[in-house]
């Protein structure tokens, strides 16, 4: 991936005004089609509106290996709803109507593989994707999906984790851009009411191998995990709280607005957390 790419993608330019502002960003999943198309459309502009500074909207799959109960829920809800990889994609499109929020695509690899890569990438990067994560693709396995998808200036993101070899992170560091995501505990996804002892230490691991902006994932959910984070990490991504808001509320717009809430709440614990980084110059 060239340099000129890295600097110009949405992803890493609000990463590069985080970090120039002393901030620790919000990364904030939902599923899309859960419960509809229209309903993540209304809930991605109000987390867009409430601070977010990227959006992973996941890509519903039948077999999600990788998610907790609250999240495997969601995708049972937005398939039964008929959401597809096509219509995810197509609600990309109309996002980018109304918003410049960044985008990451958050998904199982079979739907990609299902579409073809280069079609993938291509309909990806017109609808105004920025990055893909595919959650079961090994950067081992990655050289023709990077390869094709920087050719259509989508950032490739990929999974690092508590299990992961010095050896193994040099390898992920390598094949990721726009972000690396850590997962801050072995499992699956969900939340949680505290944050591993051991995460700083593993953080400070990771920044030993990799330059790129780090978001820590899984088992975030509240004000104060977001707060702990805000010297060590350069993001909190929070998912399952998000995904329990939508799925309580009565109504799309009641949903919207829990969302709303919370993570203008995360954003407020980030601007005045315990260890909030030195801006810089």
């Amino acid at each position: 991936m060239t340099a000129a790419l890295h600097d110009s993608t949405r992803i890493s330019k609000r990463f590069a005004e985080l970090r120039a502002a002393g901030g620790i960003g919000i990364v904030a999943y939902i599923t899309a089609g859960d419960p509809t198309l229209d309903g993540t459309h209304k809930f991605v502009l109000a987390l867009a509106e409430a601070g977010a500074d990227v959006i992973e909207l996941g890509v519903p799959f039948s077999d999600p290996l990788a998610d907790g109960p609250t999240i495997q829920r969601a995708s049972e809800r937005a398939l039964k709803s008929g959401t597809t990889l096509a219509g995810v994609l197509q609600l990309v499109s109309r996002i980018r109507q109304s918003s410049q929020v960044p985008l990451v695509l958050f998904s199982y690899y079979n739907p990609i593989l299902q579409m073809g890569l280069e079609k993938f990438a291509a309909t990806a990067g017109q609808a105004g994707a920025d990055g893909v994560l595919a959650t079961d693709l090994t950067p081992e396995e990655s050289d023709e999906y990077r390869r094709i998808l920087h050719a259509h200036d989508l950032d490739t993101i990929f999974l690092a984790a508590p299990t992961s070899t010095d050896e193994r992170l040099k390898i992920i560091a390598a094949a990721s851009s726009g972000f690396l995501y850590l997962i801050s505990r072995t499992g699956v996804t969900g939340a949680k009411d505290s944050l591993p002892d051991e995460l700083p230490a593993l953080l400070r691991r990771v920044h030993r191998f990799t330059d790129l902006p780090i978001a820590v994932g899984f088992g975030i959910s509240l004000p104060g995990h977001v707060s702990v984070l805000g010297g060590l990490a350069d993001a909190a991504v929070v998912g399952s709280a998000l995904v329990s808001e939508i799925e309580k509320a009565s109504t799309p717009d009641a949903a919207a607005a829990a969302l709303s809430e919370r993570v203008q709440k995360l954003k407020e614990a980030g601007r005045h957390g315990l260890s909030r980084r030195e801006a810089t110059p």
